[in-house]
């Protein structure tokens, strides 16, 4: 049964005349009791002003339009379930009670509910923590990596019973077998979610500290499949949006389709559409790995066939300067000879004769010296010339793990599997010699 409003004219007074005399505080109770019985719940349009929280987590505001203001209070436990930022200028919808603060004799509105007017309070939410991080530039380019050509090494956080794993596995499987790759399994909607996809990212960059620089982990793809925007909630959440623009290893988000844009596609050094095209992104494939090879091997062919021809003609040309220059040397030095031996045979003198000699077999051994130095210079030359394209060499290539493939007894290479079948024999050319085989199957 509802509770009657109490008549604040049924008291009766002892006083003379009649009259109702009532203490401050009975006066104020009443009032207090017709308020909150007539407006035990109401909700009320307004712009907020005058926003301020104090220390133990309540706030205070006002509610205005054009001509009237409403003092309002919201407690600490009521505020800890919004999820969106209170600020001044905000347009809202409060749900309370209006009731008398009994202190200073003025009503408030205590608020138990607020709702952004024209926009959900999630999704408001939402776009506040979107200019609030690029404001921080957590989505500066500047701050954005590139991804390494070729990773070794991949993580990868996501869901094990989600389609995305499934979609990223077979397209790295079909484009290269050989890379490594490092599961870290989260949850990646409902309850949890966002701490586990943050822990994750982490603990993966945790891990690569313990590691040489050739085994860590060189780039990290982060996401799931499509779904409702609830189902990707956690990705545009503050704590994984952090956890990711802190990390040290790259990192490509792949959140739902291709329409969908998360916080973490924001933050992310690389955004990718899908899974799939995260898996695409990361790893060429590697015929078309083998064409390039091929390419460089045959522009080092020509490199190296052109660059032995230069060295052997400057070689030549050398050679042919030597010689002319000795020539001279020894033309102008048997000129000089042949001039003392007449000057001896005019005047005789033993002593001078011997000075001489001796003057000529310096001049015949300096010039021995410096023939011989600069033929060791130019050869050196052409040593270093030499093994700079001995490491080019497509021998060398092969030497690091690689390895090319001919036909049998064509020579030719095996460039695609659609060049070969079932029966065929092949060579297999190694850094190290060479594996014959026979091809039993093709996929």
């Amino acid at each position: 049964m509802q509770e009657k409003s109490p008549d604040l004219f049924d008291r009766v007074s002892n006083a003379a005349g009649g009259r109702r005399i009532l203490t401050v505080s009975e006066i104020t109770q009443d009032i207090k009791l017709v308020l909150e019985n007539t407006f035990s719940e109401v909700w009320v349009e307004g712009e907020i002003s005058g926003f301020n929280r104090i220390s133990t987590g309540t706030i205070f505001f006002s509610l205005k339009d054009n001509s009237s203001l409403l003092k309002c209070v919201m407690f600490s436990s009521y505020v800890l379930g919004l999820k969106f930022e209170i600020k001044d200028g905000l347009k809202v919808i409060c749900g309370g009670r209006i009731s008398v603060y009994e202190k200073d004799g003025k009503y408030q509105l205590y608020v138990e509910k607020i709702e952004p007017k024209g926009l959900g309070s999630q999704q408001l939410a939402l776009e506040q923590l979107k200019q609030r991080l690029e404001k921080e530039g957590l989505f500066s380019p500047a701050h954005k990596r590139p991804i390494p050509y070729l990773p070794a090494k991949i993580g990868l956080v996501t869901s094990l019973q989600g389609a995305a794993i499934k979609d990223i596995l077979k397209v790295l499987e079909r484009r290269f077998k050989d890379v490594h790759i490092i599961a870290f399994p989260v949850r990646v909607q409902g309850d949890g979610a966002k701490e586990e996809i943050a822990q994750a990212i982490k603990e993966l960059n945790v891990f690569n500290e313990g590691l040489r620089k050739d085994e860590r982990i060189e780039v990290m793809i982060v996401g799931r499949g499509g779904g409702s925007a609830e189902d990707l909630w956690a990705f545009n959440e503050e704590v994984v949006a952090r956890a990711i623009y802190n990390s040290r290893i790259p990192v490509i988000s792949a959140v739902g389709h291709e329409r969908d844009w998360s916080v973490a596609d924001m933050v992310a050094d690389v955004r990718a559409a899908t899974p799939s095209v995260a898996a695409e992104m990361v790893l060429p494939k590697k015929e078309d790995l083998k064409d390039k090879l091929l390419d460089l091997t045959s522009g080092l062919k020509r490199a190296f066939l052109d660059t032995i021809t230069g060295l052997q003609e400057d070689v030549d040309n050398l050679a042919h300067r030597l010689k002319i220059n000795i020539e001279h040397v020894f033309a102008l030095n048997a000129s000089e000879f042949n001039s003392l031996v007449k000057k001896i045979a005019l005047l005789n003198p033993a002593l001078l004769i011997r000075q001489y000699q001796q003057r000529a077999q310096d001049y015949a051994r300096q010039i021995k010296v410096r023939a011989c130095h600069l033929l060791e210079l130019k050869t050196s030359e052409f040593r270093k010339a030499t093994e700079k394209l001995s490491g080019l060499s497509p021998l060398n290539i092969l030497s690091r793990g690689y390895s090319i493939t001919f036909k049998i007894p064509e020579g030719t290479v095996v460039r695609d599997i659609k060049s070969v079948k079932v029966g065929d024999r092949v060579k297999t050319r190694l850094g190290k010699g060479a594996i014959s085989s026979e091809v039993t199957e093709i996929f």
